[in-house]
């Protein structure tokens, strides 16, 4: 495929992954006003907020045969559109059942456009040779900060129902826009040779090789062994994507609830915490060369520790804000990286392991805070998001000579 074909691919996917932190941005931010209009307690709220976790697990389940049957640019243009239209549901709902409803096909867009394009720039990445898979996860970053700071300007001003209508008409526009160069374009085929990691080394989708030119697996305990590694870092994934989806949707309502913020205010709270991780995954190749895989991930993981211990005790709205944004920093390599570890030990199948038990944490993550605040309290809820950033680089550290590094 030429180049500027790759290229006008690269900026599709590239937008369809800003476009997916736009509107789910859009979404958290007006969480608590859609939690004022159904009534619903933290506990309530809770399980409606399940329904994004379960439609979204059920379609990551089905997306990926959907894909090999019909190609991953036209299910990204069909999940873009799903999202983009169910995101206008909820301010639309007057009970908790009814949000769980809506959250349930606003999950399954959520979940099937995240596997589509994911699948899609893994295909750019083998063709393009260069690790720009960060770039991606960048753009969504970037995304959710735009989203959040739109939806923190017209909190005071516009309505939910009006606001997320808007966000609909966007994502329309762009998907119309961004889908026309995918469906124009098959995805490429790899080219021959291995690609290099961020590291420089040899890694490729098929795993390290070995010195003998082999792929660097084993029978027996050996394969167990790399198994076991895979899900190990599926779970470091988990614990930091838990964090990033449990401040999605309650960092804006314990700054409103807990420290009495306007919700303009509030709304900067995810803003903060989303341009962070944009800052720390566009400068995580860097990171990278110069620091190597695990010292990142134990530092980001410690690093999100103090900023969430920060974010949910300080008793004042900066220094909460601040939490945010050390957090977000942190935070902001430890899922890419985790899942590229994965994939050098055991290719697709270790991508395809640690990326659903990632993305399984950041869905999960909401509901279990809505439980614990309805148990304890919100801020206590919230400590759990530092005691999973502290075990995720616990085990980055215990693993690190057991991983390529």
């Amino acid at each position: 495929m030429p180049g500027d074909d790759l290229t006008r691919l690269r900026v599709a996917i590239t937008a369809f992954f800003a476009l997916d932190g736009f509107v789910f941005a859009g979404w958290v931010v007006r969480i608590p006003s859609v939690k004022e209009q159904t009534g619903a307690s933290p506990g309530a709220l809770g399980l409606a907020l399940l329904g994004v976790s379960a439609g979204a697990v059920v379609t990551m389940m089905l997306t990926g045969r959907l894909c090999r049957r019909f190609g991953s640019h036209p299910m990204t243009v069909v999940c873009a559109v799903l999202l983009s239209l169910s995101v206008a549901l909820p301010p639309l709902t007057h009970s908790a059942l009814a949000l769980g409803a809506v959250l349930l096909v606003f999950g399954a867009a959520f979940g099937g456009i995240n596997v589509a394009f994911n699948s899609a720039a893994v295909d750019l990445v083998a063709a393009l040779r260069r690790p720009v898979m960060s770039s991606f996860h960048a753009a969504f970053s970037l995304g959710g900060m735009i989203g959040a700071g739109l939806g923190g300007l017209v909190a005071g001003s516009l309505s939910a129902t009006r606001h997320l209508l808007g966000i609909t008409a966007i994502g329309l526009l762009v998907t119309a826009v961004a889908g026309r160069t995918l469906l124009r374009h098959a995805p490429p085929a790899p080219p021959e040779g291995l690609p290099a990691t961020a590291d420089g080394a040899p890694a490729g989708l098929n795993g390290p090789r070995d010195s003998a030119g082999g792929d660097g697996r084993s029978d027996g305990d050996g394969r167990s062994g790399i198994r076991g590694l895979v899900v190990t870092l599926g779970l470091v994934a988990l614990c930091t994507a838990y964090g990033e989806g449990a401040l999605a949707d309650w960092g804006v309502l314990h700054l409103e609830e807990d420290l009495n913020a306007s919700p303009g205010v509030a709304a900067i709270g995810y803003s903060c915490f989303a341009l962070a991780m944009t800052v720390g995954r566009l400068t995580g190749t860097t990171l990278l060369e110069r620091l190597g895989r695990t010292r990142v991930l134990v530092a980001g993981g410690a690093t999100a520790t103090v900023g969430m211990l920060l974010g949910s005790l300080a008793p004042s709205v900066w220094a909460t804000l601040l939490g945010f944004a050390i957090t977000g920093l942190g935070l902001a390599n430890i899922f890419p990286v985790a899942i590229e570890r994965a994939g050098a030990l055991a290719g697709p199948d270790g991508v395809a392991t640690a990326s659903t038990l990632g993305y399984l944490g950041m869905l999960l993550g909401p509901p279990t805070i809505g439980f614990l605040a309805e148990w304890h309290s919100l801020p206590a809820a919230l400590t759990s998001v530092a005691a999973l950033a502290a075990f995720a680089s616990a085990i980055a550290f215990a693993t690190r000579h057991a991983a390529p590094k």
